[in-house]
């Protein structure tokens, strides 16, 4: 979107805030210019849901997932799980099973491919990483594991918001890279497992890719 473009629908919301809340003050608003925020993909709340569906009935692990990210810093999508009876509670779990509920989502997350858990010095969760969860919700579309509508809900609003990672895997779930990507590695075989004392985390980017050819110039 043009910057000129999206100062003119800024200023259409605000007149329009303006007329319905006239009273409205900015001192009551919230603002990214204060300390606390947190990047959040437009379509969390749809993903969220999918997740949960992918969880499985009784067991959802969205607040889990976002308590989780809220703590990452995007530019690392990396983090040390330090404060887990700190994380369990946030998560809304209390209780003498809170621990246990916790690293049971925790668990899940990472089978169902969203996070990547390592063990260390806190016991098998001590570190985690978070993976795209475009390709993750598109690999168990890929797989029948998504409600059709709420797949079409994704790809459309995705759309809509100019994201585009749903186009960067194929129809297998592949990565597709330009032409001058040389270093393609093999694809790791479909039914693998994971090595004992390990947890399943999602291809990652270059371990099974196509090439996308460039289309012609239109006529």
């Amino acid at each position: 979107m043009a910057r000129g473009k999206a100062r003119s629908i800024q200023r259409r919301q605000l007149d329009a805030r303006k007329k319905l809340w006239p009273e409205l003050s900015t001192d009551m608003l919230w603002s990214m210019d204060n300390e606390g925020w947190v990047a959040l993909p437009r379509l969390m709340p749809l993903m969220m849901s999918i997740m949960d569906d992918l969880a499985g009935k009784g067991v959802p692990v969205s607040r889990t997932y976002l308590e989780l990210w809220s703590r990452v810093r995007i530019e690392e999508n990396f983090i040390a799980l330090s404060r887990p009876g700190e994380m369990a509670f946030h998560a809304g779990f209390e209780g003498q099973r809170a621990m246990r509920t916790w690293k049971d989502r925790m668990h899940r997350l990472a089978d169902l491919g969203f996070i990547g858990v390592m063990g260390g010095p806190l016991g098998d969760l001590s570190y985690a990483v978070i993976y795209n969860p475009y390709y993750v919700i598109k690999r168990a579309y890929l797989a029948k594991k998504v409600h059709e509508n709420k797949w079409q809900a994704l790809a459309i609003r995705a759309n809509e918001v100019s994201a585009f990672d749903l186009d960067d895997l194929d129809d297998a779930g592949n990565f597709i890279t330009d032409d001058d990507d040389d270093d393609a590695a093999p694809a790791a075989p479909a039914n693998s497992k994971p090595a004992p004392g390990t947890t399943r985390s999602p291809a990652k980017p270059g371990a099974s890719r196509i090439v996308r050819r460039a289309k012609p110039a239109a006529k």
